[in-house]
């Protein structure tokens, strides 16, 4: 019998909803998604980990994640690139969601762009794929992804939210440039 995996999950009022955060007891980031597709959260917690695989514990503020969380809504957009993340997923999708940590913020790509530059430019669908079951939105910026012609195509949180995203990013990035790396 494996282990259950014990998470933290708390809330954090954002000016766009109230955004779900799940951390392990390392201090990781394990899930991070807006309370109204909580049961797509669940449901993708449940893919990762298996139904009976981990434990959702309620926090205020599981290992700082929010209050880091917060200042990155505040305008810091250095906040979230040392944020330690853990994923499970395939190790192809792991390799998508390390390349979108190194999207600058502030930027964008389209899906061949990214599926370039992972060395796999026919995978742009596969790409597309990973990039909708990334499990932490903004902290892994799915959110950078658009379409080939510029369009603002597929957000798990919505449109509006992905606008607002990039908006904030590209009104509060200053040459910043990330360097983070996913834990696999």
């Amino acid at each position: 019998m494996s282990e259950i995996l014990h998470l933290s999950i708390g809330r954090l009022a954002t000016p766009i909803g109230e955004l779900l955060i799940v951390a392990d007891d390392a201090g990781n980031l394990r899930a991070v998604d807006w309370n109204d597709y909580e049961p797509r959260m669940q449901q993708l917690l449940r893919r990762h980990y298996g139904k009976g695989g981990f434990r959702l514990a309620a926090a205020l503020n599981p290992n700082g994640l929010a209050t880091t969380m917060s200042r990155y809504f505040a305008g810091d957009m250095r906040a979230i690139e040392s944020i330690r993340v853990e994923t499970a997923g395939t190790p192809f999708q792991r390799t998508v969601w390390a390349a979108l940590r190194e999207i600058p913020n502030g930027t964008t790509v389209s899906y061949a762009e990214l599926a370039g530059r992972i060395a796999r430019p026919t995978a742009v669908r596969a790409v597309g794929l990973a990039n909708g079951s990334n499990p932490i939105g903004i902290v892994v910026p799915c959110h950078r992804v658009i379409g080939s012609n510029g369009s603002l195509t597929g957000y798990g949180g919505g449109i509006e939210r992905k606008r607002w995203l990039l908006e904030h990013e590209r009104t509060h990035a200053t040459g910043i440039h990330r360097t983070s790396k996913i834990a696999g």
